[in-house]
């Protein structure tokens, strides 16, 4: 028996990733001069109006007007007939501290305050919750494939739009796959490949779809996935002008899926966007993916999900805990072991080990936190396959 799985993603002109580019954008701004920033941004975005609002504490000054001005022009809405125009927009902010209370434990852990003089104790999670991370050999960059050739059709999107200034593409729009697996879990083919693209009032149906179809879908996904069967659906309204925050409302943290692994993993609910690398919810998400992946690419696994958490003020996990979906090749409390004993999920080793004080976090908005080769991220390498191994002997 077959299944069927389908995964999205959004492009950069999306109400919800504009919102996100903005947060992460300030949070960059601020890393840059003042690696220390406490920033969990909020940005909110509608027809002719953007509010950056949030608990922000750092000891630099940003010029959010003009940043948030810089980073809707990036995104090419640059023309009021756009819907957004990047010049005309109002900015306004909505900014406090952040909370004395929250920082009483992110300061100092509760194990520095019981006498821990480790160095990695020093820092408290900044929240409590749940954390997840997920690796499966799909791809060569252990993502699942849904989700993979949905973020590469959306980055295409954005490619041929801002290569040809005449394209008939607007910032606007999503990418869905539906992937179709055998019933050992291995993808067979593309069963269906949704595009929803922005458009130009000019251009009809029956021009754009052929457009996206060769220079989009079919440019993109590899030839032996597709077959006479794959359904391909483009601008399935027939018509998609008004976009962007004129036809919707965005928020920070609203792809949370889009973000991770395409909904084929569990998520514990925790945006990244905007986050300075204190809030676990960011951070320990990194270190469960990379724990995820390490462990797949030791071959330990076909696939694999980590799950941490942490209560607010505490270093050390509360809890960690694998699964394999029946795939391991040990027992995985033998795998908890072993990454207990390899890895250190504190958020300040975290943060050192990953350097996640830099301003590296606007190339990460959008396609995926995961699974980005291309940008050498820390929590995307696979350093720690011998490691695992010796541990597991």
């Amino acid at each position: 028996m077959t299944r069927l799985f389908t995964s999205e993603s959004v492009t950069e002109g999306h109400p919800d990733k504009i919102a996100d580019a903005v947060s992460d954008a300030v949070l960059d701004a601020m890393l840059a001069q003042d690696k220390n920033s406490r920033v969990a941004c909020e940005t909110f975005v509608t027809t002719g109006l953007v509010l950056v609002s949030g608990e922000i504490t750092t000891e630099c000054y940003i010029d959010i007007p003009h940043l948030v001005r810089e980073v809707i022009r990036d995104i090419g809405y640059t023309r009021a007939k756009y819907g957004f125009d990047c010049d005309t927009c109002a900015v306004m902010t909505a900014i406090d501290e952040q909370s004395g209370d929250i920082a009483l434990g992110v300061d100092k852990a509760l194990e520095q305050k019981l006498g821990d003089t480790d160095a990695y104790a020093s820092i408290g999670a900044g929240d409590q919750g749940m954390m997840f991370g997920y690796a499966c050999d799909d791809t060569p960059e252990l993502m699942p494939l849904p989700i993979y050739l949905a973020h590469q059709l959306t980055r295409k999107m954005a490619a041929v739009r801002k290569s040809d200034p005449h394209s008939p593409m607007l910032p606007d729009g999503k990418s869905q796959v539906t992937v179709e697996y055998d019933d050992n879990d291995r993808p067979l083919r593309v069963d269906t490949v949704v595009i929803s693209t922005q458009h130009r009032a000019e251009v009809s149906l029956e021009e754009l779809r052929p457009f996206i179809i060769e220079q989009v879908i079919k440019s993109t996904i590899p030839a032996e996935l597709l077959d006479q069967r794959t359904r391909y659906l483009v601008n399935p309204t027939g018509r998609f002008v008004i976009g962007g925050p004129q036809g919707d409302t965005g928020l920070t943290g609203r792809k949370i899926i889009v973000d991770t692994y395409g909904g084929m993993s569990r998520h514990g609910g925790g945006a990244f966007s905007g986050k300075d690398p204190t809030k676990v919810d960011r951070s320990a998400s990194y270190m469960a993916r990379y724990m995820a992946k390490n462990i797949v690419a030791a071959g330990l696994a076909a696939r694999c999900e980590v799950q941490l958490s942490y209560a607010i003020g505490v270093a050390e996990p509360l809890s960690l805990n694998v699964d394999c979906f029946g795939t391991a090749k040990v027992f995985e409390q033998k795998l908890v072991q072993a990454l207990r004993q390899v890895f250190d999920a504190r958020p300040a080793a975290i943060i050192e080990q990953f350097e996640l004080r830099r301003p590296i976090y606007r190339r990460i908005t959008n396609y995926g936190h995961f699974g980005r080769p291309e940008l050498d991220l820390p929590w995307e390498r696979v350093d720690k396959t011998e490691a695992l191994l010796a541990a597991l002997k």
